[in-house]
């Protein structure tokens, strides 16, 4: 069955939020809303569909909601598992090798491997912020052992399992706002042979009492906004001497994250921008 896609772009959340709930009269198969992560205060609205939507209606809406025009294009039936299969090559990150199950006879010897299957494709390694935080793991596991780990909206667990790997011993807390990807992350978990090396809760940001700490360290891979409103939490929850990995970060946005936090006492150790991505370590003195 053929799908159809409308999207357009506007200012501001609210504004975003109220389209999409004028696009729902149009019966659309699906709505998303994304804010653009380019720091031009954009949001994406985009409308799918089972047959090309109403051109008329859609420039009404536009128009009514300060939108842009929507681009409706039609989406190729693809079979997107098999097509990320063959496009994502494993991922090496120092000590790490993130591979799917296509891929598991070429783990190379010596390595710490992480299946990620390509159905749960975000957080396999391939981006450039679950990459920089895998590379700043792997430079930290030379001379240092935490023995507490949080790993703060931690997507398919890819971190927190690369943590759990590198330090056996160390307590290790997965965490996500959406439940789905908790379940994710306990499937990963599974094929990976480390049900119960990782404790996993849903909760947003340190609200639940297995994130009390203090903590060792703390991986955050999300985004600029919420990193910057975690900054307080953040240093509250690392133990004196702690590290925090920051990503998910653009790299014009990093600066206005790294100030977030030296505000709260944390300096900065290392930095590592990977293409338009940019990973931050940071520590707590003492």
């Amino acid at each position: 069955m053929p799908t159809f896609t409308a999207l357009t772009t506007l200012p501001g959340e609210p504004a975003a939020q109220r389209l999409a709930e004028a696009l729902e009269d149009l019966a659309p198969l699906g709505i998303g809303v994304f804010e653009i992560e380019d720091g031009s205060g954009l949001w994406e609205v985009g409308g799918y569909f089972d047959a090309p939507p109403d051109g008329v209606a859609l420039a009404l809406l536009a128009a009514l909601h300060g939108a842009r025009d929507f681009a409706v294009s039609e989406v190729p039936e693809i079979d997107w598992v098999a097509h990320v299969r063959r496009e994502l090559s494993p991922v090496e990150a120092g000590r790490f090798f993130v591979h799917g199950s296509h891929d598991a006879d070429r783990v190379p010897e010596g390595r710490i491997a992480l299946l990620i299957e390509a159905a749960m494709a975000f957080g396999t390694g391939h981006h450039g912020t679950t990459l920089g935080c895998l590379r700043a793991l792997d430079r930290l596991a030379d001379g240092w052992t935490p023995a507490s780990v949080a790993d703060i909206g931690a997507g398919t667990a890819v971190l927190a399992m690369a943590a759990a790997r590198v330090w056996p011993e160390a307590r290790v807390v997965a965490s996500d706002i959406d439940p789905v990807a908790v379940d994710v992350a306990r499937a990963n978990l599974e094929v990976n042979g480390m049900v119960g090396q990782v404790e996993t809760v849903v909760a947003p940001g340190f609200d639940a009492p297995a994130l009390a700490g203090p903590f060792d360290l703390i991986l955050a891979n999300i985004l600029m906004g919420p990193l910057v409103e975690l900054a307080p939490g953040m240093a509250a929850h690392l133990a004196p001497g702690g590290r925090a990995i920051l990503s998910g970060l653009l790299v014009a946005q990093a600066d206005a994250v790294l100030a977030a936090h030296t505000a709260q006492g944390l300096t900065l150790e290392t930095r590592e921008d990977l293409g338009e991505w940019a990973t931050l370590v940071l520590r707590r003195p003492g």
